[in-house]
């Protein structure tokens, strides 16, 4: 399921909801993750996402069919924020469950390299009185890569 949303979410009302009535799952994992108050360039005081309404969603299911076809999956979940959002918010969530933990880490962990990398969200953060638009990292760009070959 994906949902791209400007309201924020109750990660674990949301989690809840996820396992509910799945009883063939030994492992749910889940990722949050959070605009985090201090980056290279200073403190942070807001971040705006941006995105398309429509492409943003089917680029979502795109990656989010891919985690599917490449692991056991049971189930997957993707809830993405845009909007102006404050330090310590939560922007994403992602859960994926399968029978065995492998798969349900791994598939977790795709979901959210492909985010950062391949998910159509322009990020402009404000921090020190300046706006600046945020590209991935190597960083992010190496873990992405990791994944094209397997």
């Amino acid at each position: 399921m994906i949902r791209v949303q400007r309201e924020a979410f109750d990660a674990a009302a949301e989690l809840e909801k996820f396992r509910s009535g799945q009883t063939g799952a030994g492992c749910t994992v889940m990722f949050l993750g959070t605009v985090r108050e201090m980056t290279e360039k200073g403190t942070i005081e807001a971040m705006t996402l941006e995105h398309y309404p429509g492409m943003t969603e089917k680029a979502l299911e795109a990656i989010e069919a891919e985690a599917c076809g490449r692991w056991p999956l049971l189930a997957s979940l993707i809830i993405h924020r845009f909007g102006r959002l404050q330090p310590a918010e939560d922007i994403v969530l992602t859960a994926t469950q399968s029978a065995h933990r492998q798969a349900a880490f791994e598939a977790c962990t795709f979901l959210v390299d492909y985010l950062k990398t391949r998910a159509p969200f322009w990020k402009l953060e404000e921090a020190q009185g300046t706006k600046r638009w945020i590209e991935a990292r190597d960083s992010d760009e190496d873990a992405a890569a990791r994944w094209k070959q397997r």
